[in-house]
């Protein structure tokens, strides 16, 4: 009976001998892992990295514009009446000069006639006045007649002086009014659509007009630029050929026209803290269209030999500007001065030189000191991967 009753002691014995030799071996594997991470140190951070160039970088400023017309011009009738022809098709290229349209002429070339007549007939009554004023002289010569009536027969002639210049006025006046019947194109541009048909009565109170002529070669773009690029605005003002400007689509990828800085507005705008300006661009292909929004890049300057890294490589920080330079697998912290920027690049005064790595994207997770670990670019396989 005692021999059974030990039995099951020397069982359990045996159990938590094993257990206490489980537990003890895997305390020490996992002092061997804990002292194994302490000595590998935190896994590298994954970065994309590129390389400290130098080139030329131009400088430029881009803004949203609006394109205009140097010269629009609504036709209107001067004279009232018939409009008895329209001598153009809409949407057509006239020159300056060219017959748009004509209005019934007859009531005024009888008007001509009949101001011609009044001339006419007083022209022949001062003939007539100054032959008696030359005869009254004579005869006062003689003391045949009073001073009196040659004073009056002078004042007479005058008079008729007088009447005759009016008449030569009342001429000319209806001669512009019969000008007014032939309305020619006041500027060389395109045809917009007409506003009334031939056939109608057409008046000088109609406010629509006959139709509207626009420039379109050269023509003109107005945009703004914040008020923070004036001292580089102002610099351009001392070219007098006018810096360059380039107009592109609105999405800012395909370029329109080339042209030239025209002027810069006379003051801010203090609601949106911009100032406007204007550039006239040649436009015989048409590209660019009165009503049409256009980006527009305005070229300030350039950095001739300059150090560039890409935008998304400079951080900010309360010193200022720096980057992650990659030094042996490690990103340092390199404080850079910059002497322009812009969405793509960033031109670097100090701090680094070409032919160093730096970060270009990866960078929440670094620090000074930090290990790094270059990822291949997007859409590209690592080497030793597999296709």
């Amino acid at each position: 009976m005692v021999a059974n009753e030990q039995r099951p002691h020397a069982r359990w014995a045996r159990k938590l001998v094993l257990l206490l030799v489980s537990l003890s071996a895997a305390g020490g594997g996992l002092g061997c892992s804990s002292e194994s991470r302490a000595a590998t140190g935190p896994p590298a951070v994954p970065v994309l990295v590129e390389q400290v160039s130098r080139r030329d970088v131009p400088h430029s400023l881009r803004g949203i514009g609006t394109v205009l017309s140097l010269h629009s011009v609504v036709v209107r009738p001067q004279v009232d009446g018939l409009l008895t022809e329209l001598a153009f098709k809409e949407g057509q290229l006239i020159n300056k000069g060219e017959l748009l349209a004509r209005i019934d002429d007859r009531a005024i070339v009888a008007e001509v006639a009949q101001a011609r007549a009044e001339k006419a007939r007083n022209e022949a009554l001062l003939h007539a006045a100054r032959a008696d004023l030359e005869r009254y002289g004579n005869l006062v010569r003689d003391e045949a007649i009073s001073r009196q009536t040659a004073d009056q027969q002078k004042a007479q002639v005058e008079q008729l002086e007088a009447t005759l210049l009016a008449n030569e006025a009342m001429v000319a006046a209806a001669q512009v009014r019969l000008s007014y019947t032939r309305i020619t194109s006041p500027v060389t541009g395109r045809v917009g659509l007409r506003r009334v048909d031939p056939g109608n009565v057409v008046r000088t109170s109609d406010a629509q007009g006959l139709v509207t002529v626009t420039q379109i070669d050269p023509i003109a773009v107005l945009f703004s630029l914040p008020q923070e690029a004036l001292p580089r605005l102002q610099a351009l003002l001392r070219d007098t050929a006018g810096a360059p400007v380039i107009a592109f689509d609105r999405d800012g990828g395909t370029a329109l026209a080339q042209g030239r800085l025209l002027m810069i507005d006379n003051q801010i705008d203090p609601t949106t803290g911009t100032i406007s300006l204007k550039a006239e661009f040649p436009n015989a292909e048409g590209k660019l269209w009165p009503g049409q929004f256009v980006t527009v890049e305005l070229k300030t300057g350039e950095s001739q030999g300059a150090t560039v890294v890409s935008a998304r490589a400079v951080q900010r920080g309360l010193q200022g500007p720096f980057v992650f330079r990659v030094d042996d697998a490690k990103a340092t912290v390199v404080p850079v001065t910059l002497g322009y920027a812009d969405e793509q690049l960033a031109v670097v005064t100090s701090g680094v030189s070409p032919g160093e790595t730096v970060v270009s994207d990866g960078h929440s997770r670094l620090k000074a000191g930090s290990a790094v670990k270059i990822a291949p670019p997007k859409g590209e396989t690592p080497k030793g991967a597999a296709p």
